[in-house]
């Protein structure tokens, strides 16, 4: 997918982004940024003046500007964000910059105001009621987007659309999603979109309503409907769930699962089987050959809720998802990592400053740095 807009929302409320801080929210609530559906017009009014479905601060009377700090539902490399003023006309702000942070755990608001903020979209200029997009140019991996307004205003809605890029310390605790979305699972292909994105087909949690699944037009002619998706990174996938929780005379008929290997070779996950409607099913697979990218087919066409692929990474696909996390990280987590693990400062400074790391890993590095990159095994 080369339109950045088609990659998934990473800051939305449906992957688990949150509005944890902002400096001014007198007319409208911060937590709308992130709402998962477009804003609509309100035409009330409250204590406070006219309601709106978006974040509004109050006209600013002394220098500076507004802001508000997202945390990102799945941290990643973003592609492109979307500062959308819908329904603002008169009160939208004029202009607006992005910045990207990557912060260790779970930080408190005081410790993201004191964290390092790079520039990912520089002082850009917005229109009124217009869903403003933007490109945006990066290789480094966030955990925390701020959006900040010149001088104040109103924003509807706030996209930040980009790569997932999981932390393999979260991966090495046991058996994980390949396919989630949260994980690093990610749709390259789909035959058809029709009623819903197949993005939520890796999605957080369980669908609460068909809206929040894939589903296809009716298929009039011949062939069936079919996703592509790359797995978080090469692994043997031993479950697979495929849910059709909501879809009842629109469910396929049948479904089959084929993998593909680094090499280009197709390997035979779970052969056509027979679903049924509004259910859960699971099947236990081999997963002895390790896979990196799954293609879903449906027969002839249908809704599906979710799809889930349980496994554990090969050591291939393991040390492949430790070095590019590694490789994304700013220069200062990247070091407050190694730091963390016992390493020497002047060893740190040169791995930091090489990267992208080099086949063979430097000799003297900490068994636990080790570990982190190339997997438990190592």
């Amino acid at each position: 997918m080369t339109d950045p807009l088609q990659l998934p929302d990473l800051a939305g409320r449906a992957l688990g982004g949150a509005v944890v801080a902002a400096n001014d929210e007198f007319f409208a609530a911060k937590e709308n940024l992130v709402l998962p559906h477009p804003a609509i017009a309100r035409s009330e009014f409250g204590h406070r003046g006219k309601e709106y479905d978006g974040w509004e601060t109050r006209r600013r009377r002394s220098p500076g500007h507004d802001w508000a700090v997202v945390r990102l539902g799945a941290p990643g490399i973003v592609a492109a964000v979307v500062v959308d003023t819908a329904f603002f006309t008169g009160n939208y702000p004029p202009q607006a910059s992005v910045e990207g942070a990557a912060v260790e755990g779970h930080p408190s608001v005081d410790e993201l105001t004191r964290a390092t903020w790079e520039p990912l979209l520089p002082l850009s200029d917005l229109a009124g009621d217009t869903a403003n997009v933007f490109p945006v140019v990066t290789d480094r991996r966030v955990t925390h987007v701020r959006l900040a307004i010149h001088p104040d205003g109103g924003v509807a809605r706030l996209r930040v659309h980009g790569t997932v890029v999981p932390d393999p310390r979260l991966v090495d605790a046991g058996p994980f999603d390949l396919a989630a979305l949260e994980n690093g699972g990610r749709i390259t292909a789909v035959s058809d979109a029709f009623y819903g994105s197949p993005h939520q087909l890796v999605g957080r949690g369980l669908a609460r309503s068909m809206g929040e699944g894939w589903e296809n037009a009716r298929r009039r002619g011949p062939g069936n409907d079919w996703v592509d998706l790359a797995l978080a990174c090469e692994g043997g996938v031993t479950l697979a769930e495929l849910d059709t929780s909501w879809f009842l005379g629109n469910a396929p008929g049948a479904a089959a699962l084929t993998g593909r290997t680094a090499d280009g070779e197709e390997v035979a996950l779970l052969p056509r089987t027979r679903l049924q409607p509004d259910t859960r099913h699971r099947f236990v697979l081999d997963g002895a050959i390790g896979v990196d990218r799954v293609r879903l087919d449906v027969f002839p066409d249908g809704g599906m809720a979710r799809l889930r692929l349980w496994g554990r990474p090969t050591a291939r696909g393991r040390e492949q998802l430790g070095r590019r996390w590694f490789d994304t990280l700013p220069d200062v987590q990247a070091l407050e990592v190694l730091g963390s693990l016992g390493t020497e400062p002047a060893v740190a400074g040169r791995l930091v400053g090489g990267r992208p790391l080099p086949a063979a890993l430097p000799a003297g590095l900490p068994d636990a740095v080790l570990r982190l990159l190339a997997g438990p095994a190592a």
